[in-house]
């Protein structure tokens, strides 16, 4: 699977909203005391790793994230890893927003979920998917395929993103979770991606980086899109 790159995919700290149970949506809510000190710890499990690229949604929530976890970083903001526009939901309690008739429409059939005045969650999630697999393939050809890169976005796109990767389908990534300040990571090839880790909150993620390839022959190397069958060695062998 040494290839192509790997993304890491950052959510950001927890936020003021997150806190008081509102759905923030794509106000400029910032972190809070807790969710600073994740992103700060979440530096400290990101120190180290080579990164080719920080990319970002262009929410401050995400921006202070990475002014903590990285702050010699030069975080290129990109649209489309802003959060779902909620629309009229934003701002409001989940407890009261619970109450709405769309409310089992997000739970149960997500991908039939367009927020009032606002975005359906499938156009959330195409453009979040368009959005990491164009920069991978980027990243990869212009630094090779033991490049590292990261991505700071928020709760629903990452889980969108996984889901994607899974190959499940929209209506099931609400079984997916991805805490504040967690990483999950993964690796895009020709044939499938691969999830490496998911909603990780502690740990090294040394082992994410790809080790150089050694020179086999040709005909001795599985396809670089195969599956260990059995489970392989794990990362790093």
């Amino acid at each position: 699977m040494g290839s192509v790159a790997t993304l890491l995919l950052l959510r950001h700290g927890r936020t003021t909203a997150n806190a008081d149970g509102g759905l923030a949506g794509r106000q400029p809510v910032e972190l809070d005391d807790t969710g600073r000190a994740q992103a700060t710890a979440a530096g400290e499990r990101l120190r180290g790793l080579p990164l080719a690229a920080v990319v970002t949604s262009p929410l401050i929530r995400c921006r202070q994230t990475l002014e903590l976890a990285l702050p010699q970083a030069a975080p290129t903001v990109d649209e489309g890893l802003i959060e779902c526009g909620y629309g009229t939901w934003e701002g409001q309690p989940l407890k009261k927003l619970a109450k709405e008739p769309l409310w089992p429409v997000v739970q149960q059939h997500p991908s039939a979920a367009v927020f009032p005045d606002g975005e359906a969650m499938a156009a959330m999630a195409a453009r979040a998917v368009a959005t990491v697999r164009s920069w991978d393939a980027r990243i990869t050809a212009e630094h090779g395929p033991e490049a590292v890169w990261l991505a700071c976005s928020h709760g629903d796109v990452i889980k969108a993103i996984v889901a994607d990767a899974l190959g499940v389908h929209l209506d099931l990534f609400q079984r997916i979770v991805a805490d504040p300040a967690s990483v999950t990571a993964i690796r895009y090839t020709p044939l499938r991606p691969f999830l490496l880790r998911l909603n990780d909150t502690g740990g090294d993620l040394a082992g994410l980086v790809p080790p150089p390839r050694k020179r086999r022959r040709r005909s001795a190397r599985p396809a670089e899109s195969d599956a260990a069958v059995g489970g392989g060695a794990g990362a790093g062998r």
